[in-house]
């Protein structure tokens, strides 16, 4: 598929295609504002940054952010290189980005057609009596590949949806990059029998989509029973799982709960709180999870702000790694942040997987 609004090839080459007007966000910070930036389109990748190795998935942070301060973008310490280090730089989150790369799917393909192949072979072997074995290891065969094909098939769909364990993680860094009118994403392909994981940076200018989706929201509100048990029924599965720090129960309850209000994260949902404690480390912090669909509380721009970081990760993987659909096949009306009709943008992207 040919993306017209971005295209970063297997080099790492950023290319620019065409230029967007810079909007002005009213509901959103801007902390610094350089002249570099106005050369930026929204979708076009700033910055790629290959993983060091392909059996311990890790990125030179540090040489990212030489490359963001020399195209302009001066971000602090702890919007990018803290968060970005928690989030990905984890023993467990490490080893799940290996059993989860294309390149590991790769070689699982072969792997699990053989041992299907020994199962079922031995299975038949034992229970049918064939004079031709020909006939049974041709029969074995075609069951094997079926399997496979099946196996494989579910993982590299699943691997469009958001990844609970990797996607979820980057919400809270796009909450702060988005300031920065970035947008972060982890991708990986094969490509010449080689992984290529890469970190990505992509510019976004999020207020359009905001806008965009806000109106949306809105225009859905009149059957706003409808709207949210499809968001509740499409993210009811999506958990952010975050630290905060406990407290004394001798405070008293206003202050416990003010505590954790403060350190609550802003995709956090308040039905969920803090009693939602599930480990405690050295009696400092406790783990919560934190539900990502929306209060239907929460007015329009709320929600379609927290819609918007909660796939921006998500969409960035399928956005650099040619993955979205086109819009050709579905109704959708254009985007009012002009972007190319090639591809899907962010907005959009979200009506079709929760709004339809």
């Amino acid at each position: 598929m040919v993306n017209s609004e971005i295209m970063e090839d297997r080099n790492g080459v950023c290319q620019v295609v065409e230029e967007s007007e810079v909007d002005v966000q009213t509901g959103m910070t801007q902390p610094q504002t350089s002249s570099s930036k106005l050369n930026w389109s929204n979708g076009q990748c700033v910055v790629s940054m290959p993983s060091c190795s392909s059996l311990n998935p890790s990125f030179d942070l540090s040489l990212c952010r030489a490359k963001l301060e020399r195209d302009g973008f001066q971000i602090p310490v702890g919007d990018m290189e803290a968060l970005l280090k928690s989030a990905l730089d984890v023993p467990s989150v490490r080893r799940y980005m290996v059993f989860n790369s294309a390149l590991f799917h790769f070689v699982l393909a072969p792997m699990l057609y053989m041992v299907v192949w020994c199962a079922v072979f031995s299975t038949l072997h034992l229970y049918i009596a064939v004079s031709d074995y020909w006939v049974l290891c041709l029969c074995v065969s075609l069951i094997s590949i079926l399997l496979t094909t099946t196996i494989i098939f579910i993982l590299h769909h699943s691997n469009k949806e958001i990844n609970m364990n990797l996607d979820v993680r980057l919400i809270q860094v796009n909450e702060r990059m988005v300031k920065h009118k970035l947008l972060v994403g982890v991708a990986d392909w094969v490509q010449n029998c080689t992984g290529n994981m890469q970190l990505y940076f992509v510019y976004w200018d999020m207020s359009r989509c905001l806008r965009a989706l806000t109106e949306t929201l809105e225009d859905h509100s009149f059957v706003t029973t409808d709207a949210q048990s499809k968001l509740k029924s499409k993210m009811s599965h999506l958990v952010l799982v975050a630290e905060v720090p406990t407290v004394d129960p001798e405070a008293g309850g206003s202050d416990v709960e003010q505590r954790c209000d403060e350190q609550r994260p802003l995709l956090g949902n308040e039905d969920t709180g803090c009693s939602t404690s599930s480990s405690q480390r050295g009696g400092t912090r406790v783990t919560s999870s934190f539900s990502l669909v929306p209060e239907a509380s929460l007015p329009a721009q709320a929600k379609a702000y927290q819609l918007l970081m909660t796939y921006s990760a998500a969409y960035v993987k399928l956005l650099v790694s040619d993955r979205l659909p086109g819009p050709s096949n579905h109704p959708l009306r254009p985007c009012r942040n002009h972007c190319s009709t090639a591809t899907l943008c962010l907005c959009q992207y979200i009506k079709k997987k929760i709004l339809q």
